[in-house]
């Protein structure tokens, strides 16, 4: 039943992108998988059980390790990233970060060159990655385009809609930038 889930999963996350995006192979069984991120994978708005790390592993009957910081920035995020890679030895890597630097107003140039840095140091150790698009609040809800310029160029899965979707829906929101529980699940599924 798990490698079932896993591969719906797996299938869910390809139809989600376009249909050009890089396949992954199936996760081993004792497989870590590495959520990494800012408050949107910690689980802000929700309780640690029902973040998306928590309610994936339970999906996929496998261990999802919560990295996710509230508040950090991506410049924050490639300085712990060595580290967290070295002590959790993921086969996976869901990368999902960005948010804080839209909210703080930093350099958007140099929030992508970080996270081509993360996703360029995760690659090298032979790790897979799944880039999650994260979107500017505004006027509207808009992912930039350069999240799936990055994914394209390094060959990596992106997953750019669902995370706009979900924030755009009240129902699904616990605040103005964070999704409640149902966010959360529906993010995981």
């Amino acid at each position: 039943m798990s490698y079932r889930i896993m591969v719906w999963f797996l299938c869910g996350l390809l139809l989600w992108g376009c249909s050009s995006n890089p396949l992954l192979q199936p996760l081993p069984p004792d497989a870590v998988v590495l959520a990494f991120g800012d408050s949107l994978t910690a689980g802000t708005g929700a309780t640690p059980e029902t973040s998306y790390p928590a309610v994936l592993s339970r999906l996929i009957g496998r261990t999802v390790v919560n990295a996710g910081i509230p508040g950090e920035v991506t410049s924050a995020g490639l300085a712990r990233l060595p580290e967290t890679l070295d002590r959790e030895k993921p086969a996976l890597v869901l990368l999902c970060l960005g948010g804080n630097d839209f909210l703080q107003r930093l350099d958007q140039a140099q929030a992508e060159q970080n996270l081509r840095s993360m996703v360029s140091m995760m690659r090298k150790r032979g790790i897979a990655v799944v880039l999650i698009g994260v979107p500017r609040l505004g006027f509207g809800v808009d992912v930039p385009g350069w999240y799936a310029e990055l994914a394209k160029e390094a060959g990596v899965p992106y997953e750019g809609k669902l995370l706009k979707r979900i924030l755009a829906d009240r129902s699904l929101k616990s605040d103005p930038i964070h999704p409640n529980a149902a966010g959360y699940q529906q993010l995981a599924e």
